[in-house]
């Protein structure tokens, strides 16, 4: 297991610096976290900048999490006056949800503008996450085109992007934002099992094994429905017996470890396991 996962490309401390120099243009933060692993997955590094907005934060991916944990946490983070939603891009009914709820806090803040003397009809929004959160997505939805890039890659450098959403909407977006280290060592294996920090910097082994672990303490019937697994106390064992039932196998028959490892985590992060969120409301 790892102690401390450190990663802090240049990119992501630029974008930091541009987010603070344009939080002053901007009416409402959307601050997207994963659904499956919602503390893990926000930025710390975020809320001394943002905290003074109107935020709304959208728990992504919500078609992959358990959704009665993610009802949960929708409440939770309500209870701090935060708007937040739930939302899977590809349900067209979120995305309405998600426009009607802009709508309706966007003409609170054209009012506050009236009540001031200010005539400015568009509301300006900053759009912010963490890598592979799905961003891009989200915005090729709200603008109804494609306009960012969509990729399952994080760490990839993009320029901030002023986008236009229906009228009355202007919408910033920002590269995904990582914190520099991770000193909690399960931090960094959640975000490594989401897809949020590269390959290179975990290994894919511990991440997998950290998976079936969780899996198997809170979820145990989708091991045994899906790799026939009724005991993980041997993860050499689970690798082994994962191997052998999906074909990882090397030349004379013997299991690659770094295929089972693979099969696993693509197994999660594409939903064939079921829904799981890796945390839970305490």
């Amino acid at each position: 297991m790892i102690k401390m996962i450190q990663w802090y490309p240049g990119h992501m401390a630029k974008t930091l610096r541009e987010i603070k120099q344009n939080i002053k243009h901007v009416d409402i933060i959307i601050e997207l976290v994963d659904a499956r692993a919602p503390m893990a997955s926000q930025n710390p590094m975020l809320e001394p900048i943002i905290r003074h907005k109107t935020k709304v934060v959208l728990l992504m991916k919500s078609d992959l999490a358990d959704a009665h944990i993610t009802e949960e946490w929708v409440r939770f983070i309500q209870k701090d006056s935060t708007f937040a939603l739930d939302m899977n891009v590809n349900d067209k009914k979120n995305i309405t949800n998600f426009l009607q709820l802009l709508q309706e806090i966007g003409e609170d803040e054209l009012q506050k503008r009236k009540a001031k003397g200010i005539q400015k009809k568009s509301i300006r929004m900053l759009i912010a996450g963490i890598p592979n959160v799905g961003k891009s997505t989200l915005i090729n939805r709200l603008a109804n085109k494609r306009i960012a890039k969509i990729g399952d890659r994080p760490g990839v450098t993009r320029q901030p992007l002023w986008i236009k959403v229906g009228k009355q909407f202007e919408l910033l977006d920002t590269p995904g934002v990582l914190w520099p280290k991770f000193e909690d060592q399960i931090i960094g294996m959640k975000l490594a099992a989401i897809g949020s920090i590269k390959y290179e910097l975990v290994p894919a082994q511990d991440v997998a094994a950290f998976v079936i672990k969780y899996i198997g303490n809170h979820y145990p019937t989708i091991l045994l429905e899906r790799y026939d697994l009724d005991d993980i106390d041997d993860m050499w064992e689970v690798f082994i017996h994962i191997g052998k039932r999906r074909g990882a196998l090397e030349k004379g028959g013997n299991v690659n470890f770094d295929k089972v490892a693979e099969i696993i985590l693509q197994d999660f992060r594409s939903g064939r396991l079921g829904r799981v969120t890796l945390e839970k409301v305490q």
